[in-house]
């Protein structure tokens, strides 16, 4: 799996100014090189990486480091999408159609009834491992500065409909498919047209699907429609290879007993920007689409927002040996 050179740089350079920082002042028998590797703590993390799991060592007095592994809960999330229908006049204007009388005629050409809406579950799937170096830079060894990275999927999430939704999506698929044989003069099925009389109602209700928003380039509508299996889906994709740099601070969790330790890190985790929102018909919403509906926009603001991931984590490790 190749890595951008471009990141691979940057967490090297991340780390190598925090290596020279902390190396020892002499290369005597009690110098901090003598004690590498002399301990080793087991850890549990909790933040915004999700939860986590990682190892520390020393490698001298003033550096340690970490290598873990951390995950995000699959927790469901449920959003809600109005279906909608509509074509375009003789200009090339997107207008309305009354999705009430489409839905009575749909459910007697199918069978199935379309609710007027959709709902969709997104779910975290952010998992990372990471290598990650922590400098001490004073006595008291409370505070450090960390360079590093993490390494994971590049899918941190994704979003697909409920299976209560099917029926739904089915219907629109077959209505639409009805609508693109009328509109472009193809028979149904072998030799056999529809009556042109339905065929003209048909064009005149227009396309169904759930307008998300309107196109950046010329601002005509985007209608998502099921897919070829008819479900709707969409994915959130950054960077698999993620530089890190931060700070901390920690000490003891019980004070009598330094084997318990507890500790805080703060830092960003630079993931490549704007994260791509991309459906399942390939609209990347975050790039191509403005002016979303409904609480899908608002999550579409914040990600959009989010150049670089914050890292919130705290750290509660024992010391194994």
């Amino acid at each position: 799996m190749r890595v951008n050179k471009k990141w691979a740089f940057a967490a090297f350079a991340c780390i190598l100014p925090l290596a020279v920082f902390a190396q020892p002042e002499s290369n005597t028998a009690n110098s901090s090189y003598m004690k590498a590797f002399r301990h080793l703590d087991l850890a549990i993390t909790a933040g915004t990486t999700g939860l986590g799991i990682d190892l520390a060592t020393p490698i001298c007095k003033e550096v340690q480091i970490r290598a873990g592994f951390s995950f995000m809960p699959h927790i469901s999330t449920k959003m809600h999408f109005d279906i909608e229908s509509g074509r375009l006049d003789n200009d090339g204007n997107w207008v309305s159609t009354n999705l009430d009388n489409l839905v009575n005629k749909l459910e007697s050409y199918t069978g199935y009834r379309v609710d007027k809406s959709v709902t969709m579950n997104g779910i975290p799937t952010f998992y990372n491992f990471d290598l990650l170096v922590d400098v001490f830079p004073f006595h008291n060894k409370h505070w450090h500065f960390t360079g590093g990275f993490y390494f994971g999927n590049s899918k941190i999430a994704k979003a697909y409909n409920t299976t209560a939704d099917m029926p739904t999506l089915l219907a629109v698929s077959i209505y639409n498919n009805l609508y693109e044989r009328v509109l472009n003069d193809e028979p149904i099925y072998g030799d056999a047209y529809i009556d042109p009389e339905i065929g003209d109602k048909i064009m005149s209700y227009g396309r169904m699907g759930i307008h998300m928003g309107d196109y950046k380039t010329d601002g005509t509508p985007y209608f998502m429609e099921p897919g070829d299996n008819s479900m709707v889906k969409a994915k959130i994709k950054a960077n698999k290879f993620k530089p890190y740099i931060g700070f901390g601070y920690g000490g003891r969790l019980l004070r009598n007993d330094d084997r318990y330790n507890v500790s805080f890190d703060c830092g960003v985790m630079f993931w490549g920007g704007t994260p791509e929102i991309i459906t399942h018909d390939g609209t990347n919403l975050a790039k191509e689409v403005d002016n979303i509906k409904g609480k899908v926009g608002d999550y579409v603001d914040v990600i959009k927002a989010i150049k670089v991931y914050p890292v919130i984590n705290v750290r509660f490790s024992r010391r194994l040996f």
